[in-house]
């Protein structure tokens, strides 16, 4: 079976975690984008031997041209996403969206490019297959103990960007269909979290907590190269429900 061929847009924690997690699956590395440490080898981040050097992603469409890619896989920020994800359906290649921060406008601008292009991609705020099962476990749980208190608790890195998390604000999305209305989220920037979630419902006579934690981010690396098996050839818009079969 031919490997997959594959590009990287976003080469920072997640993009590099990604690419060292190739060399062990039926994936290749064709390109890699960022606006950081343009023109070194991957191989350099990645602890591996490497024949692709970091594109600038102002160069995304001609490499795209050259390049006949399978899937783009794209870890960068909400607002140049969406740039990108135009220059990638022109080029009439498959995504998998993992970066998060959108707001409602840019979700369905989103939507809008996917289903216009023709493509297939995958888009979810999280890509670990442990968080979209533990979304599922607070969607029962609500729906069960809808009439206690709920409030949400996620902690990550100091230096992580989006707050509250992507992740937090899908289990807000979830339980508040439920509830129908406002669920508290908080947040904690400290340390070198990788990622710690926590739903808790509570009543005077009792308190529950659903928890997922990260270890490392190889799971959300993982779910985002299970993505990039599932989207290919695909055409249309899927989540990671659908990736798992959930």
């Amino acid at each position: 079976m031919a490997s997959q061929k594959i590009g990287i847009i976003g080469f920072g924690r997640m993009g590099q975690t990604i690419a060292r997690l190739t060399k062990d699956k039926n994936f290749e590395i064709s390109c890699v984008f960022d606006v950081k440490n343009v023109g070194i080898n991957v191989g350099n981040f990645i602890g591996t031997e490497s024949k692709v050097t970091i594109s600038n992603i102002a160069d995304l469409d001609k490499i795209l041209k050259q390049t006949n890619l399978d899937v783009v896989i794209d870890f960068s920020n909400a607002s140049a996403c969406i740039e990108n994800l135009k220059i990638v359906a022109k080029n009439k290649i498959n995504a998998v969206i993992g970066t998060t921060g959108f707001n409602e406008k840019e979700k369905e601008e989103l939507k809008k490019i996917i289903k216009v292009s023709n493509i297939g991609a995958v888009i979810s705020p999280n890509m670990s297959v442990g968080v979209n099962i533990f979304w599922k476990l607070i969607e029962d749980a609500g729906n069960l103990l809808n009439d206690y208190d709920a409030e949400i608790v996620e902690a990550h890195h100091i230096t992580k960007k989006d707050k509250p998390s992507g992740t937090a604000l899908k289990m807000k999305e979830i339980l508040e269909k439920i509830y129908e209305k406002e669920i508290p989220v908080h947040s904690i920037r400290i340390g070198g979290i990788v990622g710690e979630h926590t739903v808790m419902f509570g009543n005077p006579e009792e308190v529950i907590e659903i928890k997922h934690t990260a270890i490392s981010r190889d799971t959300f690396a993982m779910g985002a190269l299970r993505a990039t098996e599932f989207i290919n050839k695909k055409k249309g818009i899927y989540n990671m429900k659908d990736v798992i079969g959930i």
